[in-house]
């Protein structure tokens, strides 16, 4: 599950923009020795009125770690782009800095008099801190193991990485961190119907025709992801040995598009429906683990 399905950017190019966008601006700000000047603080926003910081600091990060972990997080959520589709997840990218960027500059204002912060860590912790909610809620584990007694799972690497990201600045980078799980949780919840809004069709066909990475050649043989199940061409299997195991129904049509609309195989998507009796969430993960493999 650790590769957040097909690798590369196949139907994530707004993933893909954002993770490029991340990754240079904290590039030339490292080389301009300017990235610990990055953060959001309450004299640069409120007194001084420093717009350009706003935009910096949701993209670039402060540090080579930090820039690491966030970017391997950005790169893992595009799963959910292949799910929801690019424009909708594009709304739900500009929702979380929309809303996790306010309450940033909000926790200043109130934290102003106390000394207990006087700046926040940069880079976009809206975004990946509110992609939590869906994961954690909508990805169900899979497997289960043992390290040195301690239960782990399939999920455990990811959230490992986001505790390290979340604590990298410690106060600096645990209320963006904060912030982010809050705007996730709104959107969950479809404040203002948000889930429900698109982008006119001009900006998704900006970010697929400049971002979108180049088509596979189609002539390349597909190769099983999720092991020898036998493939079915039609409603449930006749004449089964009685076994005492319910029958094997044909995975309906509409639940393999959508499988192949995130960017697997059609073939494998059949089978890790058959192997999922038919539940899509489940399918979509034998298929994420598959390709870790």
């Amino acid at each position: 599950m650790q590769g957040g399905g097909v690798s590369g950017f196949h139907n994530a190019p707004v993933t893909r923009a954002i993770v490029l966008a991340s990754g240079l601006l904290s590039v030339v700000f490292s080389v301009n020795r300017r990235a610990r000047a990055l953060g959001l603080s309450y004299q640069d926003i409120i007194k001084n009125f420093r717009v350009w910081r706003i935009f910096a600091s949701v993209f670039a990060f402060q540090s080579t770690p930090e820039l690491m972990f966030g970017l391997y997080l950005l790169y893992y959520f595009r799963v959910f782009e292949r799910q929801m589709g690019s424009n909708k997840y594009s709304v739900f990218s500009l929702f979380s800095i929309a809303v996790s960027l306010p309450l940033e500059i909000l926790s200043l204002v109130l934290l102003k008099d106390t000394n207990y912060i006087t700046a926040l860590a940069s880079g976009p912790y809206g975004l990946i801190f509110a992609s939590f909610i869906p994961f954690f809620l909508d990805i169900p584990i899979t497997s289960r193991f043992r390290i040195f007694g301690v239960n782990f799972s399939d999920k455990s690497f990811i959230y490992l990485a986001g505790l390290q990201l979340l604590v990298s600045s410690w106060k600096r980078s645990l209320i963006p961190g904060i912030c982010g799980l809050i705007a996730g949780s709104l959107y969950r919840l479809n404040v203002f119907g948000i889930r429900r809004r698109k982008l006119p069709q001009i900006v998704a066909s900006f970010f697929a025709r400049f971002f979108a990475p180049p088509s596979a050649s189609s002539s390349r043989p597909s190769r099983s992801l999720v092991g020898n199940v036998p493939s079915h061409t039609g409603r449930t299997v006749q004449n089964q040995p009685s076994t005492g195991f319910a029958p094997v129904v044909e995975p309906p049509e509409s639940s393999i598009a959508m499988l192949v609309s995130m960017g697997f195989d059609s073939n494998a998507a059949r089978q890790a429906l058959v192997r999922a009796r038919n539940d899509i969430n489940v399918a979509t993960n034998i298929l994420l683990e598959a390709q870790s493999h």
